[in-house]
């Protein structure tokens, strides 16, 4: 289940809360993965240059709001004010591999990132998987530019051996700002189509839906109704569309559209195609705007989707287990085995985390496969952690193996307790009755004095 969000934020900070736009409260299952996707973060110069040494405001937002829930940051990309975010659970870490960024300027002839395109894809269970959030030109009359720009996005490489290009992935994701306006129609009959619902007379004057019907490149690609209000552009914290002197017409500007790769080849054959031959279906289950939110002038909109795979990937590349029982009293051992075509480093390393860790720098200590190995055999391996960094108060904890070679989690352990140092908890109480002791003394003194 994936959880897919586009949002131009208009340069503001994050709202109070995000609930309803992530559906935390669904009573359905929860999401394995989000994905979101924002234009217009703040990329003043100041602002620019600190989040390029921290991470940026939003990016912390959505980790303290999903990080407890047991999601991680698997990945990130920023071009000034387009930043795209994905988060999984825990779980699928060790099935997602080569996971690369890349970001296209098209803005001012492809000098400068106002505009343009960040791109995030990896292997998921075996399935190549991309995700492009995109800035397009604004304006009624730009319509032949925004799809030259897409097209130049479309076109970018990935660095990196054996990396498809967008279009080969299996399954591409499209969305963003993409700025595509209703045509000919004036705003009065806009606006009072709108009011009565009847979304379904603009449709066919949205410019992406035309474009679609002579782009051949955009026609396979697959969007969902659109029914819900167009989602730009609001007066700010209010529901109501534009009052200011220009009045701009209400629009569709902010979109999700994806592409299966393997649909597109089979889309030539009459009829369905067999069932064995598709590894991965994709459905929409469920397409709206929020327009509870009114921190930008435009509404943010979520896609729900499921994704159906037939696992080209099982087993993990790595299984690792804490040995025994761990406390910051004693030294203590983690045992793990690899694939025999695993390929391993000496830069590999074996991370200790809290369970609610943000991203896979997030860890508390970590031991180097190689340097700190304790002992090996054909089976496993066992690598050894120094007391002195195991955490004296304990909690819940995880342990995860990063690939150097891979650069990615290729293993993850199941959630184990670190029992709170004794020895130290001892030293405390001890200390406490001391100077507990040592209070009346004092208040002898006093009074003999």
């Amino acid at each position: 289940r994936l959880h897919l969000v586009t949002w131009n934020v208009g340069t503001a900070s994050p709202p109070p809360d995000v609930t309803s736009l992530l559906q935390l409260n669904s009573l359905g299952p929860t999401m394995d993965m989000y994905v979101v996707g924002l234009q217009e973060v703040n990329s003043r110069i100041t602002n620019f240059l600190s989040d390029l040494a921290f991470d940026d405001p939003w990016s912390i937002f959505f980790m303290t709001v999903l990080s407890p829930l047991g999601y991680i940051k698997l990945s990130s990309v920023r071009m000034q004010g387009l930043l795209l975010l994905i988060f999984v659970k825990h779980v699928h870490l060790p099935f997602i591999r080569d996971v690369h960024t890349h970001y296209t300027r098209t803005g001012l002839y492809g000098y400068w990132g106002n505009k343009g395109g960040v791109t995030v894809r990896m292997s998921l269970y075996g399935h190549t998987i991309c995700f492009m959030n995109c800035h397009l030109p604004a304006h009624m009359e730009n319509t032949e530019q925004r799809l030259d720009d897409f097209e130049k996005i479309l076109e970018m490489q990935f660095e990196g051996e054996n990396v498809p290009s967008t279009l080969d992935h299996d399954v591409l994701f499209w969305f963003g700002d993409l700025n595509f306006r209703i045509a000919d129609y004036g705003i009065h009959f806009v606006r009072e189509s709108i009011n009565n619902k009847r979304y379904n007379l603009l449709w066919e004057k949205d410019q992406l839906n035309m474009a679609k019907k002579k782009e051949a490149f955009l026609q396979e690609f697959i969007e969902g109704p659109l029914q819900f209000k167009p989602t730009y552009k609001f007066d700010l914290y209010s529901d109501v569309y534009d009052t200011s002197e220009k009045k701009r017409k209400p629009a569709w500007t902010d979109r999700i559209l994806w592409r299966v790769k393997n649909l597109c080849q089979h889309a030539s054959k009459e009829g369905e195609f067999p069932e064995e031959e598709q590894t991965i279906s994709v459905t929409l289950n469920n397409y709206i705007s929020h327009m509870s939110y009114g921190i930008s002038d435009h509404k943010p909109v979520t896609g729900t989707f499921g994704l159906e795979l037939k696992p080209l990937l099982s087993d993990p590349l790595v299984t690792l287990n804490p040995e025994g029982e761990w406390s910051g009293e004693h030294d203590v051992l983690i045992s793990y085995s690899a694939v025999p075509e695993f390929p391993s480093s000496a830069w590999d390393w074996i991370g200790l985390f809290k369970v609610a860790f943000r991203h896979m720098n997030d860890y508390v200590t970590y031991a180097w496969v190689e340097d700190d190995e304790f002992s090996s055999n054909k089976d496993s391996k066992q690598v050894y952690m120094s007391a002195a960094e195991i955490p004296d108060m304990g909690g819940e904890f995880l342990l995860c193996y990063y690939s150097n070679n891979l650069q990615s989690i290729v293993g993850i352990s199941q959630p184990f307790q670190i029992q709170p140092n004794r020895t130290l908890i001892e030293k405390d109480l001890t200390q406490e009755e001391n100077s507990w002791m040592q209070k009346p003394d004092n208040l002898e003194s006093h009074d003999e004095f």
